[in-house]
């Protein structure tokens, strides 16, 4: 058992509101992808209302924005599903429904096992990435950082 597991957070900004038919196919994607992160090698969380989605959570005091936050077993369990082909197909399709970013929008961070990260928590870890870049307190697949020891 580890001491530490892998928080990742990512944020997009809708076109339009998650009720609309731009947003369809976006909507209709949520238990399936769901689905394949929760069952998938290394997960271990995901922030959700009892319905079992994340759209009504806020970030940034933003409704325009989508909040996506779990925790993993480590950078390559995450990797691993990032890359999985259904979630690809989905990944492909985002500038139909989102903005294109002009920030960071998605952060990783290592938490304590057990630990459960809130939304103004991934919101502080952005804030941290926008500022300074790439740190052990918030970091980018391309520019991981290691647990901490212990």
């Amino acid at each position: 058992m580890t001491s530490h597991e892998l928080a990742q957070v990512n944020i997009s900004r809708m076109l339009e509101p998650i009720d609309s038919p731009l947003l369809a196919g976006f909507v209709a994607a949520l238990g399936p992808v769901n689905a394949l992160a929760d069952e998938a090698d290394g997960f271990v969380w995901r922030l959700k209302s009892d319905e079992g989605y994340a759209t009504g959570f806020r970030i940034f005091d933003d409704e325009w924005l989508l909040v996506n936050l779990s925790v993993w077993r480590d950078p390559e369990a995450l990797d691993a599903f990032v890359h999985h082909s259904e979630h690809r197909a989905v990944m492909r399709r985002r500038r139909e429904w989102f903005a294109r970013p002009a920030e960071a929008m998605t952060a990783l961070w290592w938490v304590p096992a057990g630990h459960r990260p809130t939304p103004q928590e991934a919101q502080h870890r952005l804030t941290l990435l926008r500022a300074d870049g790439p740190t052990p307190a918030a970091f980018t697949m391309r520019r991981p950082f290691a647990p901490p020891a212990g």
